[in-house]
C-alpha cells in the first residue's frame, strides 16, 4: 500500500533535506545557518555525526557546505555551516568571532546552541561532533578547542593568521595562562587528548600582509608576531605546542596552494574519514556483545 506523500513532506524534502535552506539561530537570530543532512537520515546505516565547518572572513560558508556535500552524503554525516555576519554590534567589525569573545557576544555559545538546536530537529545525540574552520574559521576553531575539547571527537584547524598556543606563560590569545579568568573555564589536556587533532596549511600560503599585528592595531599584544611570519610558520608553532603537551597532531601540507581554503577540502576529508571510521568503530566496541542464550 502506497504512502501518500503530504505537503510536510514534501516541504521537508526541499528545505529540510539535501542542501537545505538557511535558518535563523532559534537562541539569537542575528546569526544563522545552512546544512547540508543526507535525505536518507531516516534509513541511514549509521547514526548521523555532525561535522560543523566555520568560515573565514569572506564569510564562503555556502561554498563550504557544498563542498561537504557528497562527504556527509556517504558517510552519514549533518554538515552545519554558521553565518557569523560582519559588524553585528554595528561597527562594521570583521573579525569577532574568530576571538571567541566580541563584547557580550560569546561565539561558542551561540554555535553550541545551532548544535544543539539541531540535535533536537532530527533527534540525534551531537554532545560530541568534528569541528573544522579555515583561515579566520581556523582561529575560531584553535580557540574553541582549547576551550570545548570535551565536545568534539575531532577539530581540523585550517591555516589560521593567528595562533593560540598552549603556553602557560603568556596571556589569552597569545596564550592560555589567563584563559579561567577570560571565558570561566580552565584548559583541560585530558579532555584534549581525546580529540583527533588535525592541522592544515597550502605551502604557498606565505603572505604577510593580512596576518602581521602592529603596535595599536586592534589585537595587538606582546608576542603577537612571536608565533611566525607566515600562517605555515604559525602553524607548525601551534603543532608544537601540542606535542609537547602530550596531544598528537596530524599536520598536512598542501603542496602548491596558497591561501584558498576549498583547495585544501580533500585532505581535511581524508582525514575526517579516518577519524569517523575510528569512531565508530571504538562505539561499537564499547557496545555489549551479542548473547547467545544457547551456549
Amino acid at each position: 500500500m502506497l504512502v501518500p506523500v503530504t505537503n510536510t513532506d514534501r516541504a521537508r524534502a526541499l528545505y529540510d533535506l539535501g542542501k537545505a535552506t538557511i535558518f535563523a539561530s532559534k537562541s539569537d537570530p542575528r546569526f544563522s545557518y545552512c546544512m547540508y543532512v543526507p535525505p536518507h537520515i531516516d534509513i541511514a546505516e549509521h547514526p548521523m555525526e555532525l561535522v560543523v565547518i566555520v568560515h573565514g572572513t569572506g564569510r564562503a560558508f555556502v561554498e563550504y557546505r557544498d563542498a561537504f556535500a557528497e562527504f556527509a552524503r556517504w558517510n552519514d554525516c549533518i554538515v552545519l555551516c554558521p553565518l557569523f555576519p560582519v559588524g553585528v554590534l554595528g561597527d562594521g567589525n570583521r573579525d569577532g568571532f574568530k576571538q571567541i569573545k566580541e563584547g557580550e557576544l560569546r561565539y561558542d555559545h551561540i554555535l553550541l546552541d545551532m548544535v544543539d538546536e539541531i540535535g533536537a530537529k532530527f533527534g540525534c545525540d551531537f554532545s560530541r561532533f568534528a569541528l573544522f574552520g579555515y583561515s579566520g574559521g581556523g582561529q575560531f576553531v584553535n580557540r574553541f578547542a582549547l576551550l570545548h575539547p570535551e565536545r568534539l571527537w575531532t577539530v581540523s584547524i585550517g591555516a589560521p593568521g593567528s595562533v593560540t598556543l598552549l603556553d602557560a606563560d603568556r596571556d589569552w590569545w597569545v596564550g592560555v595562562r589567563d584563559m579561567e579568568q577570560q571565558f570561566g573555564k580552565a584548559l583541560n589536556i585530558d579532555a584534549l587528548k581525546q580529540v583527533a587533532v588535525h592541522m592544515v596549511v597550502g605551502a604557498a600560503d606565505l603572505e604577510t600582509w593580512e596576518i602581521t599585528h602592529q603596535e595599536g592595531g586592534k589585537f595587538y599584544m606582546p608576542g603577537a608576531n612571536d608565533a611566525g611570519s607566515t600562517r605555515p610558520a604559525r602553524l607548525e608553532s601551534l603543532r608544537q605546542s601540542f606535542v609537547r603537551a602530550g596531544i598528537d597532531v596530524k599536520l598536512d601540507i598542501v603542496e602548491n596552494v596558497p591561501h584558498e581554503g576549498l583547495l585544501c577540502v580533500d585532505t581535511v576529508q581524508d582525514f575526517l574519514a579516518n577519524a569517523l571510521k575510528q569512531r565508530r568503530a571504538a562505539i561499537v566496541g564499547k557496545q555489549p556483545a551479542d548473547r547467545n542464550d544457547n551456549s
